[in-house]
């Protein structure tokens, strides 16, 4: 059963009358909102994206790996 409600100071209130018992308990699934098919998110949008944008101990990953493949041929 789907009952539209409406979240109002704390309280589920049904947008229509409801057939059940007074004081059942009953779980409330809250649907998450939806991003659009068609497109990628973007890391940039993400919490963590710069976070370490100011270490100066971690370098550029393209430049760690050629130096790794670097290292490995000598």
């Amino acid at each position: 059963m789907t009952i539209p409600a409406k979240y109002e100071n704390g309280v589920f209130r049904p947008l229509e009358d409801v057939q059940i018992k007074e004081g059942t308990v009953v779980a409330v699934l809250i649907p998450a909102e939806q991003q659009p098919t068609g497109k990628r998110r973007s890391i940039k949008n993400l919490p963590f994206y710069g976070m370490w944008k100011d270490r100066t101990d971690i370098g550029d990953r393209r430049r760690v790996r050629a130096q790794a493949q670097g290292q490995s041929r000598g």
